[in-house]
């Protein structure tokens, strides 16, 4: 059963395009999972060229970043095809960004201009996951009687 999608021109259920608000999560969650494949990179090229305080620490953030780097793509992925858990994935990595900005904008070594930059698509993407639309292009099929 196909239900209008709010002013979007589009249906949700299987072989629907997705609406305006799915596609702006999808792409957001997407740069996110890009900005964390970055971070890899630019950890990687620290650690070669200077020299860390203690390697180990280095080499265990480099590959958290690179495992968080994956699970948002493939949260991005899932929440283009509409798979029911996508959609609290996405909320919790972004909260987790929240927690992050918090921390950017305080303290001795206090950031604003980046904590901006890290909560502004988080908060987007949180009232993008309570849309009408994304609930329910990540809705589970009804089951048949």
């Amino acid at each position: 059963m196909d239900r209008p999608d709010e002013g979007a021109g589009t249906s949700v259920g299987p072989g629907a395009r997705p609406s305006r608000a799915v596609w702006l999560a999808v792409v957001l969650v997407a740069m996110e999972a890009l900005a964390l494949g970055i971070a890899v990179v630019v950890l990687l090229v620290d650690v070669v060229t200077l020299t860390p305080s203690s390697l180990a620490s280095a080499i265990a953030l480099i590959v958290l970043t690179a495992v968080a780097a994956a699970w948002v793509s493939w949260i991005a992925v899932s929440l283009r095809r509409g798979a029911p858990w996508a959609r609290g994935g996405a909320v919790f990595w972004q909260l987790v960004q929240l927690a992050v900005a918090l921390g950017a904008i305080q303290g001795s070594f206090a950031q604003p201009l980046i904590g901006a930059a890290i909560a502004a698509p988080s908060i987007l993407v949180l009232v993008l996951m309570c849309t009408r639309s994304v609930m329910l292009h990540t809705k589970r099929p009804d089951p048949e009687p």
